[in-house]
């Protein structure tokens, strides 16, 4: 994520995108995140997107960024035979993605490799299909992100952002998500429209929010006992986990955009 003109380091930024403040976090993200398979978008709306926006499901290049344990790209790859490039930070997410594309039989379809997806998208092309899933805005703003993604894209190319927003009538203000109107502006700045838009209720992630926190609660205060020292980190993050948790469901719109350039 950049912050103004200063570029955070790639622990940082990974953190962040995992909700987190405190970049020494970065080691133990495997191990607190170790119940979880899909980090991020579910795999299943992702995969009725594009079986929406597609036809020739063979001939689809995916390039899915920040693709943690690669839930997405396997499901995209097992249920339609297209082929997926998914990158994340996290070598242990990494190595995940490889072993389970190794158990469905569908490693001739997915490659995942460990790099900093700022970096990366400077020499990647012509994909059909680029997915962001729920990493917040490591590559800058929407016009910034959508400006370094548009060189990544084929002629029939879309990219596909799962995110939040704060509807133009909020007092809320955060950090990491702008408003519907800022966003709409960036996109259209960037030469591109968004083609189609799925909300998603917070009553609709409630349940999946709390499960998933559980799971975290109870890696976390293992770690405690195994690293006292830093208690106060693993206390720090279950309890931005908390607040993320309750913004997401009751005082933000969360949204998965597909956005396409403008056609002349």
């Amino acid at each position: 994520m950049n912050s103004g003109n200063k570029k955070v380091s790639l622990e940082e930024s990974v953190v962040t995108a995992m909700d987190g403040a405190d970049k020494g976090l970065f080691p133990f993200l495997p191990y607190i995140l170790q119940d979880l398979e899909e980090i991020g978008s579910d795999p299943e709306m992702i995969l009725e997107i594009v079986k929406k926006h597609f036809s020739d499901y063979p001939d689809i290049r995916v390039l899915d960024l920040g693709c943690g344990k690669g839930a997405v790209s396997l499901k995209l790859c097992a249920a339609l035979g297209c082929r997926c490039l998914g990158i994340d930070a996290v070598k242990e997410f990494i190595e995940r993605a490889v072993r389970r594309a190794e158990e469905m039989n569908i490693s001739h379809l997915c490659e995942f490799i460990q790099g900093d997806i700022r970096e990366e998208v400077h020499s990647l092309r012509n994909f059909d299909v680029i997915i962001l899933g729920s990493i917040g805005p490591v590559l800058g703003d929407y016009r910034t992100t959508l400006e370094s993604l548009k060189k990544c894209l084929s002629t029939k190319g879309k990219i596909i952002i799962d995110d939040g927003f704060i509807s133009d009538e909020s007092s809320l203000k955060h950090p990491l998500i702008q408003r519907k109107s800022e966003i709409a502006r960036q996109i259209t700045e960037a030469g591109m429209e968004v083609a189609d838009e799925l909300l998603i209720r917070g009553e609709e992630i409630a349940g999946s929010n709390e499960d998933i926190f559980k799971r975290l609660v109870k890696r976390c205060e293992e770690l405690m006992v195994q690293y006292p020292d830093k208690r106060k980190m693993f206390e720090d993050y279950i309890k931005r986990q908390e607040e993320e948790n309750e913004i997401l469901e009751t005082k933000i719109e969360l949204s998965v955009k597909v956005i396409v350039p403008k056609r002349d």
